[in-house]
């Protein structure tokens, strides 16, 4: 198997895995349900998309 010649030090490591840290998508409130919605989704809740009624949501369906 092949081997390093030298070894990374850790400033070099840690350039490198600068962007594999997770990052927060950005959402917005749901005025209807109230809950978190991430940007350019269909809120499951409300069945809204930008203040549209688009389909029927969770809360439309009545369970018996």
């Amino acid at each position: 198997m092949a081997h390093p010649k030298h070894r990374w030090s850790k400033t070099r490591t840690l350039k490198r895995r600068t962007h594999d840290s997770l990052e927060v998508k950005p959402f917005y409130i749901d005025l209807e349900s109230g809950e978190p919605v991430l940007y350019h989704r269909v809120s499951l809740a409300s069945g809204t998309y930008r203040g549209k009624k688009v389909m029927k949501g969770t809360e439309d369906i009545i369970e018996y």
